[in-house]
C-alpha cells in the first residue's frame, strides 16, 4: 500500500489496496492513521458491491443512519446514493452536495466521516472541493479567534438563510430528526487535538445570543476566509474512487458543472462521529 500526500494540509491518494478483502491490523492502523492527518483520502480502483462497501468502511467507524431516507438502497438501506438524475417536486433538476456545507449537522452527534464511491461519473466535471477548516482557523486574527470561541451555533435540518434547498424530510424523518441542535463554532478534534471553525451555511439558523445583524455578517466572513484557495484540496474524481474524508475539520461541496446528460451516481455512506466540543 501505498500513501501519498496530494498537498501539504489535505488529501492523500491510497494505492494497492483492495477494500473487498479483509485487511491486515497494520494496514487498518496506516489507514486511518492517515485519515486523522490528511482528513480526505482518496483510495484509488475500488470496485465494491453495497454490502462490500458497508464492511470495508467498518475499517473506520460504526455505520451513521443517514437522515433523507428518500435516498436508501432498498437492498441496502445503510447506504444511499448520489445522483444528478433526481429532480424536485416542481421540476428542478437536484443537484446533491451543492454549497459549501459539512454533513448532518443539524445532528445531536453528527457523523464524523462521510464515505462516497463513485459508480458511475460524467467524462468531465463534478469535482468535490475541500476546505481545511482547522488551517482556516489557525490563520484567523486573534481577535476574530477570542470572538468566536465561546459561540454556539443553531444547526436545524434546513436554514432559512441557505441559498441551497435540501429535499424535503418525509414524515417519518422528521419525527425521527432533531428540530434543532446548538454546536459550538470552535470544536476540538477528538484525535489530533486540532482547533477547527465549525459552521454549516446549509444548516445554521443563528448563533445563540446574537441578533442576525450581528450573526449573518460574522457567518459570511468566516466561510469566505475558511473558503479561501489556500486551504483547498480539489477532488477530480476518477471511477472506482472511494474517498472518506472528516466533518470534523472540512467543509465540503459538490460542483454541478458537467453535462447533464451524462450520468453521476456514488453510493454514500456516514459513520457515526461525537458530540462536538
Amino acid at each position: 500500500m501505498q500513501i501519498t500526500a496530494m498537498t501539504d494540509h489535505t488529501g492523500a491518494e491510497v494505492r494497492g489496496v483492495d477494500l473487498s478483502r479483509s485487511v491486515s491490523a497494520e494496514v487498518r492502523q496506516a489507514l486511518t492513521d492517515a485519515f486523522v492527518k490528511h482528513h480526505v483520502l482518496a483510495i484509488r480502483e475500488q470496485g465494491l458491491a453495497p454490502a462490500q462497501l458497508l464492511e470495508a468502511v467498518t475499517l473506520f467507524g460504526e455505520v451513521f443512519p443517514q437522515h433523507n431516507t428518500r435516498f436508501a438502497l432498498p437492498d441496502c438501506p445503510q447506504i444511499h446514493y448520489l445522483s444528478n438524475q433526481d429532480r424536485f417536486p416542481d421540476g428542478r433538476r437536484y443537484i446533491p452536495g451543492e454549497g459549501w456545507h459539512t454533513d448532518h449537522s443539524n445532528d445531536g452527534r453528527p457523523p464524523m466521516a462521510t464515505v462516497l464511491h463513485a459508480i458511475k461519473l460524467p467524462s468531465r466535471g463534478g469535482d468535490t472541493q475541500f476546505a481545511n477548516m482547522a488551517a482556516a482557523y489557525a490563520a484567523l486574527p486573534e481577535a476574530t479567534r477570542a470572538r468566536i470561541a465561546s459561540l454556539q451555533a443553531i444547526h436545524v435540518y434546513q436554514s432559512s438563510h441557505s441559498a441551497r434547498q435540501l429535499m424535503t424530510l418525509s414524515e417519518a424523518g422528521k419525527e425521527r430528526v432533531p428540530n434543532a441542535v446548538l454546536h459550538p463554532m470552535v470544536r476540538t478534534h477528538p484525535e489530533s487535538g486540532l482547533r477547527s471553525i465549525y459552521i454549516n451555511p446549509i444548516r445554521i439558523e443563528g448563533i445563540l445570543g446574537l441578533d442576525h445583524k450581528e450573526a449573518l455578517p460574522l457567518l459570511d466572513a468566516l466561510l469566505a476566509h475558511a473558503t479561501e484557495e489556500r486551504f483547498q484540496y480539489r477532488h477530480v474524481w476518477r471511477p472506482g474512487d472511494l474517498v472518506i474524508w472528516d466533518n470534523r475539520c472540512l467543509l465540503h461541496k459538490a460542483n454541478g458543472d458537467y453535462d447533464m446528460n451524462e450520468v453521476r451516481y456514488l453510493y454514500r455512506v456516514m459513520l457515526k462521529g461525537d458530540v462536538p466540543r
